[in-house]
């Protein structure tokens, strides 16, 4: 079963999915997933239509939402990919949560894929009714877009541009990706650019609110920030860190044995899943079942 609802942000609404188990009696109490989606992805793809209802199978109540300022969600100017919205929208979340009388506020738990995965770590570091989390390929999205050309030579261009938008120019929105997978092959793309063009522009992993699409004059704040940033003092709760053997520019196989080392958690784990790359994680059969293998005992485990 599932219910599309809105919950409060700032001043605009969060629009998400809340996946039921079987049988679900909403007269007992459910531990609960936060199942978030990558950077240019929606709740329709790999957090909600993959692992949201592997987790509604296995007994949780999942609640997959769209990211503000994306998706179905509310928030203006449309396509911002700021980390501090990110982060905060899982508090919002939260605050929905334990307004329901069908959740047990003690056992809520949260997923983050790829970018997602860094907010979901910066998240529980302050977000104390997070009792448990886990990354799936996660990456540390500020330290990708500063690798990703020269960072000052970048935030001078950021400047720039958003002082022309502050005088009336057009908005820049800048696609992720390329526009089809031959030409991704074509360039000779690393393999994270190469399969993410494979995943969101085919019919593999295509939805309409899968935009891969950035707001570029509001970008500086990606490119200063840390997601591990106090995770030797902050990230107490129990970890689960899952990456593939397979590593690309995105970064996920290196940041996975990093929080791992910073992560001040007593109970943390990493898995390395062999022969796999970082998007065979979002939907092929295999790596996705020793993902799951892992990831629904963690949870029944800690929440």
């Amino acid at each position: 079963m599932k219910k599309s609802v809105k919950f409060k942000a700032l001043y605009w609404d969060i629009a998400a999915d809340l996946l039921f188990p079987p049988n679900f009696d909403e007269n007992k109490k459910y531990p609960v997933i936060i199942s978030t989606h990558p950077i240019g992805s929606c709740k329709e793809q790999t957090s909600g239509n993959v692992y949201g209802q592997a987790f509604a199978d296995a007994g949780f109540v999942v609640l997959v939402p769209d990211a503000s300022f994306q998706g179905e969600s509310g928030g203006e100017p449309r396509f911002l990919e700021d980390p501090s919205f990110r982060v905060e929208d899982y508090s919002y979340a939260c605050d929905y949560l334990v307004t329901l009388p069908f959740v047990d506020e003690n056992r809520i738990g949260a997923l983050g894929m790829c970018g997602a995965g860094g907010y979901v770590i910066s998240a529980t570091m302050k977000e104390r009714r997070i009792k448990a989390v886990a990354t799936l390929t996660g990456a540390n999205y500020g330290r990708v877009m500063r690798e990703f050309g020269d960072p000052i030579a970048n935030l001078e261009a950021i400047a720039a541009q958003r002082t022309a938008e502050a005088r009336g120019a057009a908005l820049r929105v800048d696609q992720g990706l390329y526009p089809t997978y031959e030409m991704a092959q074509e360039a000779g793309a690393d393999i994270d650019l190469l399969e993410a063009t494979e995943y969101y522009r085919t019919s593999r992993g295509e939805k309409p609110n899968g935009v891969n699409k950035t707001l570029f004059s509001h970008n500086a704040s990606a490119l200063t920030w840390d997601a591990y940033n106090l995770a030797e003092k902050l990230l107490t709760q129990p970890l689960l860190v899952i990456v593939g053997r397979k590593p690309g520019a995105f970064g996920a196989y290196r940041d996975g044995f990093e929080i791992i080392r910073r992560s001040a958690s007593i109970k943390k784990e990493l898995v390395v899943v062999d022969g796999w790359s970082h998007y065979d994680l979002y939907d092929k059969p295999e790596p996705v079942k020793t993902a799951l293998d892992k990831l629904i005992p963690f949870y029944q485990e800690n929440l």
